[in-house]
């Protein structure tokens, strides 16, 4: 089943930032307790303590919720400034590692790709929410790189896009695939070894 297209929203009282936040909130913490076959909106209503209306005024259904509180918790993630391109990249994984450890987290982003299969629309908002939105942690840490002299400026913008791109992937999929799909700890240990292998690649004549 397709989406819902979201109604436009009239104008009225501004959006409030606190029920937002309680709402995502209550969709997390309902997924814990009910998981996804069984969460709905009025459950989530309930719990964060507002009209079932407010729900369909900010969201088109269910699927778009439960994104949106999923990607508030990538949104956590920070790249460190260690000092090393390594050092930063150890110091996200872990970050990144930690948050799909977290049931939410699990529940929420296993649920969503796997409705995401027969839903286009579904599909592109988890690309849009949380894909795009955690790429900025590739352009800093490349920037950072570049100000320190460890990786050379970019020759080409098109070409430095498509390797932040392949980079991103790498490494989210790398992570996801150990956390949620071996169901293996992504601990300091894996986390240094997936870092070398990334830097210097199979042959080992990368970065130092």
């Amino acid at each position: 089943m397709q989406s819902r297209t979201p109604a436009p929203r009239a104008a009225g009282r501004p959006r409030s930032a606190a029920a937002d936040t309680a709402i995502l909130a209550a969709t997390r913490a309902a997924l814990v307790e009910l998981g996804w076959s069984k969460l709905t909106l009025g459950d989530v209503a309930t719990r964060a303590g507002v009209a079932k209306t407010t729900l369909y005024r900010r969201w088109a259904g269910k699927n778009e919720l439960v994104v949106d509180a999923v990607a508030e918790l990538f949104d956590e993630l920070e790249l460190p400034d260690s000092g090393t391109l390594a050092a930063d990249i150890e110091g996200v994984v872990l970050q990144f590692a930690a948050i799909l450890a977290r049931p939410e987290a699990k529940n929420g982003l296993m649920a969503v790709v796997a409705e995401s299969c027969r839903d286009d629309a579904l599909r592109e908002r988890i690309r849009s929410s949380i894909v795009d939105r955690q790429k900025r942690l590739v352009l800093q840490g490349r920037e950072r790189a570049q100000a320190r002299g460890e990786l050379p400026p970019p020759a080409d913008p098109v070409e430095a896009a498509r390797t932040a791109d392949l980079i991103f992937d790498m490494v989210a999929g790398a992570v996801v695939h150990r956390t949620l799909v071996s169901a293996e700890p992504a601990d300091e240990a894996w986390v240094r070894g997936f870092t070398q292998v990334l830097l210097t690649g199979l042959t080992g004549t990368g970065l130092e």
